[in-house]
């Protein structure tokens, strides 16, 4: 439970739908709170909340450009 005041890190993570293993998303998840704990100090742990969000095939896209798992995968 965060203490009145206290502000809570957090990382929302925007991946293509189907690409992570549940492993992958794991490490996802413990090296950005790490990360949050190296910048904020120990205490941000408890308070440091990741979403990982699976953004469904064709529903996002860079510089114009709809970007697609086989475009991200190098196919």
């Amino acid at each position: 439970m965060r203490e009145s005041g206290e502000n809570m890190p957090f990382a929302n993570l925007k991946v293509p739908e189907g690409l992570l293993s549940a492993e992958q998303k794991q490490e996802l998840v413990s090296r950005v709170t790490e990360l949050y704990v190296e910048t904020f100090g120990e205490r941000a742990r408890a308070n440091t909340m990741v979403l990982v969000d699976e953004v469904a095939e064709g529903g996002w896209g860079i510089g114009g450009r709809v970007l697609t798992r086989a475009v991200l995968q190098g196919g």
